[in-house]
């Protein structure tokens, strides 16, 4: 598991003081069934959030629901067995507002 970016790195720092064992839950669904498991916490992004572009190359984006308004979106890259932390926060991503 890797950040995309400085923001998402502070994001998560945030999540995992204002709800620990949530962010530890939707890190180890990350780190071992990234794309599986949906719920209604957990399910990829749809429409023009679906894929997130990473290194030149367009990879699916899904949405882990931390707390009622935190959330996590990350990308998976099966290639490279590696998950991109897109974002990270403690409110909803300003993209869906």
């Amino acid at each position: 598991m890797r950040f995309a970016t400085g923001p998402a790195v502070k994001g998560w720092d945030e999540l995992q003081r204002q709800a620990p064992a949530n962010t530890t839950r939707a890190w180890q669904q990350m780190r071992t069934n990234p794309g599986g498991d949906r719920s209604r916490r957990h399910m990829p992004l749809k429409g023009s959030l679906g894929t997130v572009e990473i290194g030149g190359r367009s990879l699916p984006r899904w949405q882990y629901e931390v707390t009622a308004g935190g959330r996590v979106w990350y990308a998976i890259d099966a290639e490279r067995r590696t998950v991109w932390v897109v974002f990270a926060g403690t409110g909803h991503p300003k993209a869906t507002e």
